[in-house]
């Protein structure tokens, strides 16, 4: 299955929530969310109870759409997830925030997921001082991250700094807005998601 390049507001329209794929427009009133308009489809379909089904498939669904992944992709980080120590939707959660674009993107480097995996394969990142192109690269504690000394790379990055100002830095990550450069101070855990999520729904959703 390729990735979805469609509209990424119809994804937060169909979950009920913000998944802030859209950048500073998800922090607008604009936002098709703040203005409560119906999910996509035919409403006559979800006047129906749901089932405990369809309740593990939806938060499922907003924990892959918030990180833009497919779902083959998604299958196979649960499990490696359920294949490490300790719990699985914590494992889940960790792997998936220590994604390189996920981590540029918490720090403001760029203002959606899409935009950081692109601004990644452009070359303008540099991990430990080592150019990557990888968005999917697992970062450690302890790794900086930073944007590359060149013009287009800084300048783009102080824009989405600029527009992504009111969004907080997690606890678990250190950024020197000046010097462009970020910092993994722990790895992140089951509350450092992005956005909420009943993970032993996800769990359950795969332990069939």
């Amino acid at each position: 299955m390729g990735r979805y390049i469609g509209p990424v507001c119809r994804l937060c329209r169909r979950e009920k929530m913000k998944l802030f794929l859209k950048g500073a427009k998800c922090l607008m009133s604009k936002c098709p969310v703040e203005k409560e308009r119906k999910p996509p489809g035919d409403q006559r379909f979800r006047r129906r109870k749901e089932s405990e089904y369809g309740r593990q498939l939806r938060e499922k669904q907003k924990m892959r759409r918030s990180f833009g992944i497919g779902e083959r992709q998604f299958a196979n980080y649960f499990a490696l997830a359920a294949r490490a120590k300790g719990k699985t939707g914590d494992n889940l959660v960790s792997m998936l925030e220590r994604r390189l674009d996920s981590v540029i993107y918490r720090l403001g480097f760029v203002t959606s997921p899409r935009t950081a995996r692109q601004f990644i394969r452009h070359g303008h990142i540099l991990v430990n001082g080592r150019r990557t192109d990888y968005p999917g690269c697992q970062v450690k504690a302890g790794d900086v991250i930073e944007v590359r000394e060149r013009g287009t790379s800084r300048q783009r990055a102080a824009e989405a700094l600029e527009a992504t100002r009111a969004q907080e830095v997690p606890e678990w990550l250190r950024l020197d807005k000046n010097r462009f450069r970020g910092e993994v101070l722990r790895l992140p855990g089951a509350g450092d998601g992005r956005v909420p999520v009943d993970l032993s729904l996800v769990v359950g959703f795969y332990s069939k």
